[in-house]
């Protein structure tokens, strides 16, 4: 199956995509243009940042968690109003990556380095107003995502093509042990970026450089891809009104005028109806 455009306007690093299910609206970004980007049906919208910001969870109706260099942010989208939640110490060479909520109302945000320096990113949760560092030593931290049985947390390392799972507490949601491998992509030379995972606890993983979304199942079986029509696909998300439609962000970055040429759809939104059904994200609590 092939996906189209959602929405035209080039992002150099699409990420980030969040259905408000509320609003029943797009959100996503473009971390290099330090930009939030949204779309319902006709009408668009976009917030511009002082810092680079990459990954938001929805609080209420009108208020969205967004992540950036060096805090997170409470944005009101209607009034434009923005005031810091909490406070990021993440290093002045890194910028925040991937991001999701968790079901118990907590926050994941990944760290990385801005020139991708090896092991210089990290995996922070904000929960209850205090942010805790979960794992380090990680270059392209990606694919946060939880099971629909809260029993698993999922990321990847993007460099190395590898996507890990840990297990959570059922009551805090605090990762419990050492995170094991659920899928080894090296060998095949693919790059795991975004991912969410679906009400059957499939995981639809966009893989950087492949033009496509691939489906695992959840021993890491490979059921099927969605094909995108630019090659550095970032970051799934569900949505619609039963949350059968599919949404991916795409990114210009890293591809020459050559490539450009050859896929000029890069850094759009895409989105394929009626391909599976996902779950609707947890508010987050602040």
């Amino acid at each position: 199956m092939n996906a189209r455009v959602f929405d035209d306007r080039p992002c150099f690093l699409g990420e980030g995509p969040l259905w408000h299910p509320e609003r029943e609206q797009l959100f996503w970004f473009d971390i290099i243009g330090r930009t939030l980007l949204t779309r319902k049906g006709g009408d668009t919208g976009a917030w511009t940042f002082d810092d680079m910001v990459s990954a938001a969870g929805w609080i209420d109706r009108d208020h969205l968690l967004v992540a950036g260099e060096t805090a997170l942010l409470k944005l009101n989208v209607e009034t434009r109003e923005r005031e810091i939640v909490a406070g990021l110490d993440i290093g002045e060479e890194l910028r925040t990556n991937d991001g999701r909520a968790d079901p118990w109302g907590g926050f994941w945000i990944s760290s990385m380095g801005k020139k991708a320096e090896t092991d210089a990113g990290a995996i922070y949760r904000f929960y209850r107003g205090a942010v805790t560092k979960l794992f380090s030593s990680i270059t392209i931290p990606n694919a946060i995502c939880f099971s629909p049985d809260r029993a698993f947390g999922h990321f990847a390392d993007t460099d190395r093509g590898l996507v890990k799972r840990v297990r959570l507490d059922a009551e805090t949601g605090i990762p419990v042990g050492e995170p094991e491998i659920y899928l080894d992509l090296a060998a095949e030379g693919l790059s795991p970026d975004g991912a969410v995972i679906d009400a059957k606890g499939n995981m639809w993983l966009a893989e950087w450089g492949a033009g496509r979304v691939a489906v695992h199942d959840p021993s890491g079986a490979f059921i099927e891809a969605i094909s995108i029509g630019a090659p550095h696909t970032s970051c799934p998300a569900f949505g619609g009104a039963d949350f059968s439609t599919l949404y991916c962000t795409t990114a210009r970055e890293g591809l020459d005028a050559e490539a450009l040429a050859e896929h000029p759809e890069s850094g759009n939104v895409f989105f394929a109806e009626n391909v599976g059904r996902g779950q609707p994200e947890p508010a987050v609590i602040i």
